[in-house]
């Protein structure tokens, strides 16, 4: 080996230090192949002279920069040791950070800690950070829900970002890794390119799929991406999960179309309990779909709107719930002959608001379904179950239910002392305060006032219907389920409505009434039959009566209600809007009681290329952030694509949320390029040259 000596400059600060290579190192490990290791660090170091024999290494010459040597040697041990060879790069980004550390500009952080950090290994190959700052990207997506990575190209911001989403996905930190960029770059527009959708936004996520196959094995991308592990999409795709404008949410107060919400309004969630709107985002016409259950439910949607569901091989396996969108369950909705996604219900009865009601909600159930309320004559009820006439006595004080003959029973008004014949019956009183007098079998209904009341009330109105017009159904080796018959198409309509705004489902059918054989003395049916099947959760009781009460019982209750959906069909084109809830799990009630919603949660999210995203595209972004997920938006702002006078959304946001807590931004330069070192030059002359012109501009202007 030949070495120039450097006549050390000041020899009143020369220094001498000497330190041996361990034997289990060979030396071509630190003094790399034809000394090209050796060589980096002399030229870094004009100063002191480095001597090398055997496994012995001397340097001698400045005193700082002999410290500085012998610091770089310790650091090469560091990370020989563990393994990873040393390159020229590493070399020379380690002495980098020596140096800045000396100047004061460093930190506590040691070159050996950031060569030697593994984010993942995947393929034969290891993912780490290269440079200081990149570890402290690295360092910030751990810390911080999220995070900014701004510099220019070639600094790892993306490929660091996907291996940590990576990671992220195999400890199961998160259960889906969402990637997406705005393709707008070279300003072309994606309807005017030729092929398929895919073909045409293929382009522009082309960097983000090349980045997944350096890190996964390329044989389970595509199943990842059809179970929705994965999803890579334009920005523009993945904003508009929507409803049309006139689909009725559930708010405490009752439906409302969606399209009426505000920020701040409530709607119900999951959990039954109120939740505020975080964000109302109009999307303009979309293809509608109407997604229907096996329970005669449905919504309409837009083909990206997010369904929470599960497979029965999820639960077999005890997986998480997953999130999938409308378009992604299109053509796979069967396993054999099975329903595949199986739809999440309310964890507890929905809770609103007490509303004060003219008659015991009990009674009225009993009065809806056994009653006559006709206003012709006395109101009057019949039942085989001498229980129902007493606790009906019991529920409406200053009235008699007495026994007529039979089943039937009068409800009279109890006359007091000083009474005059003509007061009206209380009864009748309150069923005309209820707009329920004069209605029939046919034309009965549940009054708003129950139908949007505590869960105690709505339940107990339940029980009175089914009392009196339903019963346990069962079959030997199956849990009991509950039906329920009445010739109104409204009162079917409430009671499917009362049993899943408390947590349960409920089936229909209609037996016609011709050809239907009476049984009594009346003659021939003149109304069809509704049929409801129902079944409610485990801890609400159907029943008060004592003999359909424990026969539901000894059949082992009702079991587990279940939804799943049946069918997705195409409903034509529609005025779209999203909102955002605050919902820990980002549920809302639409619809028919069907649970859904808009925000990603347990996700990874990278927003990649950011500067060519607007102020709104922006904030859009960012409100969309679910529980327990993590974004990672990178751009450099020295590239914007925007169309003339669109400010980008990197710019601004960086003024937005400054100072935000949990919001980082960490900027990366010339410095932590990685590619070839042409580049870092280039961004360096560029740079340059831009503040040049800014200096130019601005003398100019004066």
């Amino acid at each position: 080996m030949t070495q120039t000596p450097t006549a050390p400059n000041g020899a009143a600060d020369e220094a001498r230090a000497h330190f041996a290579v361990p034997a289990k190192h060979p030396m071509v490990t630190v003094l790399g192949s034809g000394d090209s290791l050796l060589r980096v660090i002399e030229q870094a170091f004009p100063r002191v002279d480095i001597h090398v024999r055997g496994n012995q290494v001397s340097a001698v010459g400045d005193a700082v920069e002999v410290a500085l040597v012998q610091r770089l040697f310790d650091e090469m041990m560091l990370v020989l040791r563990t393994g990873q060879p040393m390159t020229e790069d590493a070399v020379e980004r380690s002495i980098a950070m020596l140096k800045a550390s000396e100047d004061g500009e460093g930190t506590d952080e040691t070159p050996a800690e950031v060569l030697t950090q593994n984010i993942l290994s995947s393929r034969g190959r290891t993912i780490r950070p290269k440079t200081l700052n990149q570890k402290r990207y690295v360092d910030a997506i751990d810390k911080h829900t999220i995070v900014f990575g701004i510099g220019p190209a070639g600094t790892g911001k993306t490929y660091l970002a996907m291996a940590k989403a990576v990671q992220a996905l195999q400890s199961k930190q998160v259960t889906r890794i969402i990637l997406t960029r705005p393709a707008v770059e070279a300003g072309e527009r994606l309807g005017f390119l030729p092929g398929t959708l895919y073909e045409k936004i293929d382009p522009y996520l082309r960097p983000l799929y090349d980045a997944l196959h350096d890190m996964l094995d390329p044989d389970s991308i595509p199943k990842l991406m059809a179970s929705g592990t994965i999803e890579v999409a334009p920005l523009a795709y993945m904003r508009g999960r929507a409803q049309p404008v006139f689909t009725n949410v559930l708010t405490p107060d009752g439906w409302r179309p969606i399209g009426s919400l505000t920020v701040g309004d409530l709607v119900i969630g999951s959990n039954g309990e109120p939740t505020p709107v975080l964000g109302v985002y109009p999307q303009g016409e979309k293809d509608i779909y109407r997604v229907s259950a096996q329970d005669g439910s449905w919504t309409l949607c837009c083909g990206e709107h997010l369904w929470t569901v599960r497979t029965a091989s999820d639960k077999r396996r005890n997986k998480p719930w997953r999130v999938l969108e409308t378009q992604d369950m299109i053509g796979n909705l069967r396993a054999a002959h099975a329903r595949r996604y199986e739809l999440p219900l309310l964890t507890a009865p929905v809770a609103m608001p007490e509303r004060e009601v003219p008659m015991d909600p009990y009674a009225l159930g009993l009065l809806l379904g056994d009653g006559c309320l006709t206003g012709s004559t006395t109101p009057s009820f019949s039942t085989e179950d001498t229980e129902l006439a007493e606790a009906l006595e019991a529920a409406l004080p200053g009235v008699s239910v007495r026994a007529k003959g039979g089943p039937d029973y009068v409800l009279n008004r109890i006359a007091v002392p000083g009474d005059v014949v003509t007061l009206e019956n209380p009864v009748t009183g309150m069923l005309r305060q209820l707009d329920l007098i004069g209605t029939r079998s046919h034309s009965k209904f549940v009054p708003d006032d129950y139908l949007h009341n505590t869960a105690e009330v709505r339940l107990a109105v339940l029980q009175g219907l089914l009392d009196s017009d339903g019963g346990p159904v069962t079959q030997k080796g199956r849990t009991c389920r509950i039906q329920y018959s009445t010739a109104s198409i409204v009162l079917r309509d409430d009671v499917i409505a009362l049993v899943q705004s408390l947590g349960g489902v409920a089936y229909t059918r209609r037996r016609a009434a011709e050809g239907r054989t009476q049984g009594t003395a009346l003659g021939k049916h003149r109304h069809d039959a509704h049929i409801v099947d129902i079944r409610l959760p485990e801890g609400v009781e159907p029943f008060r009566l004592a003999r359909k009460r424990d026969a539901y019982h000894a059949a082992g209750g009702g079991g587990r209600p279940m939804r799943f959906i049946d069918s997705i069909e195409p409903a034509g084109r529609e005025e779209t809007v999203c909102i955002q809830v605050a919902a820990e799990d980002s549920l809302y009630v639409t619809q028919d009681y069907l649970l859904t919603h808009n925000t990603l949660n347990d996700a990874f999210i990278i927003l990649d290329e950011a500067q060519n995203t607007n102020p709104e595209q922006m904030k859009m972004f960012l409100t969309r952030l679910g529980f327990d997920s993590k974004i990672v938006i990178t751009g450099d702002v020295t590239q914007v694509d925007l169309p003339n006078g669109t400010k980008s959304g990197l710019r601004q946001v960086q003024d937005i949320l400054d100072g935000v807590d949990d919001v980082h931004f960490s900027r990366l330069t010339s410095h932590d390029v990685v590619r070839h070192k042409l580049v870092g030059r280039i961004v360096d002359a560029y740079e340059k040259y831009d503040s040049a012109n800014e200096q130019r501009t601005g003398r100019n202007g004066k």
